[in-house]
């Protein structure tokens, strides 16, 4: 029996696959189509489409454990759903899914309240499952790398609420370990929820001082204008995408994206290792510039 990776392709869906691997668990890797990634050795790669129940009927046979990690798409919810009643039908009874902190808080942001549909699907059924809730990714910054490096402004609108931004691999690494954890489990495990956040709470002014100090000069917050920042992101990708971008921002100036006093060290204890900063994030990413 397996562990099947849904998700496997992007950031956080192959650190997983690489942290099971070096576990040594058996690994599937969900694909659309076979060979246009290379794998970890031992990982096997499984063709199916989350809205294609035949093949996902299959592709989830001869699985003991299912990672779950849905894109932002127009029909996130339905991919999700779908899964999840199949895994039922298959009698997984080890699950670990990947919602997002506050996703009860931010109603009218659609992927948020897409994985608390997902959430509430879980617990009304009462399925055994861990529910993963990250704040902002830090590795979403590398797609502004090059604004705040060339034009020496940071420009995400993150606000002054708050925001404990936790870097991928922590993420991953949780993952795998919840995932290891249910998956060598005698019985399904109870069902729990657990926020992944990093050590430190950031404001848009203090990341960009975070990338002053280490560019040796003057890195300036771009502002809260939400308006502009969905006009920047319509302009390369859906407009769709660019207002739901918007709306997030908007929930993260209005709430902040904060856990309650003891998750760091929960998270710290549960992965073994301290929580990597913002400030470690930045150096690194400027190094591979």
């Amino acid at each position: 029996m397996s562990i099947l990776v849904i998700g496997a392709t992007g950031t956080i869906g192959s650190l997983i696959t690489q942290g099971l691997a070096d576990a040594g668990a058996e690994v599937k890797a969900l694909v659309r189509q076979a060979g246009k990634r290379a794998f970890p050795a031992g990982v096997t790669e499984v063709v199916a489409g989350l809205t294609d129940v035949a093949s996902m009927r299959v592709a989830l046979a001869s699985v003991r454990t299912l990672f779950l990690l849905n894109a932002v798409t127009p029909d996130e919810v339905t991919q999700a759903l779908i899964t999840l009643n199949l895994a039922r039908e298959a009698g997984i009874e080890r699950i670990v899914y990947l919602s997002v902190i506050h996703a009860d808080k931010f109603t009218n942001v659609p992927h948020f309240t897409g994985k608390y549909t997902v959430e509430r699907m879980i617990e009304s059924l009462d399925m055994p499952a861990t529910i993963l809730r990250p704040a902002y990714f830090m590795q979403n910054d590398r797609m502004v790398q090059q604004t705040i490096q060339n034009y020496s402004v940071y420009p995400m609108p993150i606000g002054a609420a708050g925001v404990s931004m936790i870097d991928a691999r922590d993420i991953a690494d949780v993952a795998v370990a919840e995932l290891l954890r249910r998956d060598k489990a005698p019985t399904a495990l109870r069902r729990e929820t657990l926020e992944l956040v990093g050590p430190h709470v950031l404001t848009g002014a203090s990341v960009a001082n975070i990338w002053s100090k280490a560019l040796g000069r003057e890195i300036a917050y771009g502002g809260d204008d939400v308006a502009a920042f969905e006009g920047q992101l319509a302009s390369y990708g859906p407009t769709w995408l660019a207002y739901d971008m918007r709306l997030m921002m908007s929930g993260i100036q209005n709430f902040g994206m904060q856990s309650v006093e003891g998750t760091v060290e929960q998270l710290q204890t549960l992965i073994g290792h301290p929580l990597r900063t913002y400030e470690d994030f930045v150096r690194e990413a400027i190094s591979e510039a």
